[in-house]
């Protein structure tokens, strides 16, 4: 994974320039949505990032898998979704007035986040970039569109007053880049080597046993729902397992061309 790269990068740059505008309209999909549902529900909702990920890399990334993995990739998110919701119709009845606003905008995101995964299936089956250069590209053209947001908008200045108000913040900001951009090695690695599919079920059990630890570190009650929720979770993973390291190497998911 550390080691350096220097092959040409022979990816169109529309891919590059559409995996970067599709991943941040999906975070800005995602974190509008708050404003009109809550928190919770966006977690839930964001857990079935793998289904898009999965139609549309089929759809547009011209991607090939066998029948048992969407039953796989469902297992797991059907798990993921019992595991983290959390009972609170008490207090949503008075506030739902049904599919509204906040619902549109986490469909949104779960389209771009589909469609980002759609065009990084493209890329590497294409070009096949190192993950360092994926990386690179996306983030320099994500940090072109949004200095051209934060100008339209007038957020800049925005956050100027803000910082000479609160210089100190200049430091969590520089903590908070530096840990997303470590982050970000490890997402764009498995992107590079495996594929948006794998990763994006990574990214999406990972939440499902950080809350499994916290629980077992902290000895909290799992009650029904989270225990067939954690059963069809760890179900799915070990027959992904299972089916991707046996038999099924011929059988692999493989790109049209």
């Amino acid at each position: 994974m550390f080691s350096w790269k220097h092959e040409k990068d022979t990816t169109k740059k529309v891919y590059y320039f559409s995996s970067a505008l599709t991943y941040l309209l999906g975070m800005v999909s995602s974190n509008m949505a708050l404003q009109w549902i809550n928190y919770p529900t966006q977690v839930v909702g964001k857990a079935a990032k793998p289904i898009p990920v999965l139609i549309l890399g089929v759809l547009l990334g011209k991607k090939v898998y066998p029948l048992r993995k969407y039953f796989f990739v469902l297992l797991i998110v059907t798990g993921v979704v019992l595991f983290m919701y959390k009972d609170q119709a008490r207090k949503v009845v008075d506030e739902s007035q049904g599919f509204g606003i906040g619902e549109l905008l986490l469909f949104c995101s779960l389209t771009m986040d589909g469609l980002t995964g759609a065009v990084q299936e493209r890329i590497k089956s294409e070009s096949s970039p190192s993950a360092y250069a994926m990386m690179l590209n996306t983030n320099a053209w994500s940090s072109i569109i949004l200095s051209i947001g934060v100008l339209v908008t007038g957020e800049c200045f925005t956050f100027i007053a803000f910082v000479n108000q609160y210089p100190e913040v200049l430091m969590w900001l520089l903590g908070v880049a530096l840990m997303g951009a470590l982050g970000q090695l490890f997402i764009f690695f498995m992107v590079s080597e495996f594929g948006p599919l794998p990763c994006s079920v990574v990214t999406t059990t990972r939440k499902f046993f950080t809350v499994l630890a916290s629980v077992i570190i902290f000895g909290n009650v799992l009650i029904l729902r989270q225990w067939i929720g954690a059963v069809l979770v760890f179900s799915g993973l070990f027959l992904d397992i299972i089916y991707s390291k046996g038999k099924t190497n011929p059988a692999k998911a493989k790109s049209i061309k």
